[in-house]
């Protein structure tokens, strides 16, 4: 009886070793998640408000899958997030974070903030899922910060690309009053002139009064000008463009931020896998998926394959093969997709959709580009001042 209780103490204890081992062995992955959301103020419409989590739920998700796969690797990740509306608590969580050792970052915030937190995480790499400037890819990159959100450029040159394919190369602009209204204006303007638009009239909006009630009587005279063929809205917000369909002074189709939008991920993307996306995400968030969940889950997902070519969870490593050629990625979107090296951005295919169906997919068939035909989609090497590859974060 003593013999057997012996055995049993050292086949448990034995166990208890291996245990310990594997745990002890298994390589653990933390990524910190960083959200600023300043309030947006009141809105002349009433638009349909984003989801508060968008973001946090798509990289929730992005954790579920890698430590699927990552549990057979002796993988194990781990998402630590911190959200606000005040951008001094969002500062004060990251540098919280990165005491705490985590040098892996997604973040979902306005401009400022990235460049704020890209000063305050030395050693550390950030991946973009929230800001769309221009600036950011063009001639003002962060050495230490890759972009999974599409620039306006790649947005707007997704939807110019299509309407050159129909034809519709008269357009009237619209433009808001915000510094991201005009950015989105700029992104337009300069993809008019890239595929051979021409710009007919571009109006500000500047009415203050309420659009539920005067929609009909405003729009028609407002959009009256020379003929066009489409018209452009630049309204990130949602405050006016939501009106600008139907209520046109020629029967025109609307498109950009309303109407027919160029986006990352919609609800109506279903091909190549995506559905199956979409449903897990569903089952976690209780709603659909938006581009900010697709942007934080391409950012989390990046790292995990990054860290399951590499067998480590180091920054600049995981920096430089994800600018190299070396790590092809799958984002459901029936090509394999890849980091620019001279900016960071993330090169995808952009939907064109509606609310309730996709009706395109950009780059477009016969908008070609000598080595990536995405490479059409935003801007291209010879447009960008600065050049990541190689240099250290």
């Amino acid at each position: 009886m003593h013999r057997i209780s012996c055995r049993l103490l050292f086949c448990l204890t034995a166990a208890c070793t291996l245990a310990t081992s594997a745990v002890a062995d298994e390589l653990q992955v933390r990524i910190g998640y960083l959200a600023h959301q300043p309030a947006r103020g009141p809105l002349l419409s009433n638009v349909i408000p984003e989801p508060t989590d968008a973001g946090l739920r798509g990289a929730e998700l992005a954790i579920i899958d890698s430590n699927s796969t990552g549990r057979f690797l002796k993988q194990r990740y781990e998402l630590v997030s911190a959200e606000s509306a005040d951008a001094d608590e969002v500062l004060a969580a990251a540098e919280q974070q990165h005491q705490a050792g985590i040098r892996l970052f997604v973040i979902n915030a306005p401009t400022t903030t990235l460049r704020q937190l890209s000063q305050r995480l030395p050693g550390s790499l950030l991946l973009n899922a929230g800001s769309a400037d221009d600036g950011l890819r063009r001639e003002q990159c962060l050495g230490n910060v890759l972009h999974t959100l599409p620039s306006r450029a790649m947005l707007a040159d997704a939807l110019a690309q299509f309407l050159a394919v129909r034809k519709w190369s008269r357009w009237l602009l619209v433009t808001g009053s915000t510094e991201d209204d005009i950015a989105y204006a700029d992104a337009l303007k300069r993809a008019a002139k890239r595929f051979g638009h021409k710009i007919v009239a571009e109006k500000p909006w500047s009415f203050d009064n309420d659009q539920r009630r005067s929609a009909q009587a405003e729009m028609p005279l407002f959009t009256q000008t020379a003929e066009y063929d489409v018209v452009l809205v630049a309204d990130e917000r949602g405050d006016f463009g939501e009106y600008l369909p139907y209520n046109t002074w020629y029967p025109r189709p609307v498109t950009g931020t309303q109407g027919l939008t160029p986006t990352a991920w919609h609800k109506t993307v279903e091909t190549f896998g995506a559905a199956q996306l979409q449903k897990r995400f569903e089952e976690l968030a209780g709603r659909w998926m938006n581009d900010r969940d697709f942007a934080a889950w391409m950012a989390v997902r990046s790292i995990a394959a990054a860290v399951t070519r590499l067998r480590a969870a180091e920054p600049q490593a995981i920096r430089d093969l994800a600018l190299s050629a070396e790590l092809p990625l799958d984002g459901f979107k029936g090509r394999k997709l890849s980091f620019r090296p001279w900016n960071g951005e993330l090169r995808q295919p952009i939907a064109l959709v509606h609310p309730r169906a996709l009706v395109s997919t950009s780059p477009q068939d016969g908008f070609l580009h000598p080595s990536n035909e995405m490479d059409s989609l935003g801007y291209d090497r010879p447009e960008v001042s600065c050049d990541l590859a190689g240099t250290p974060l």
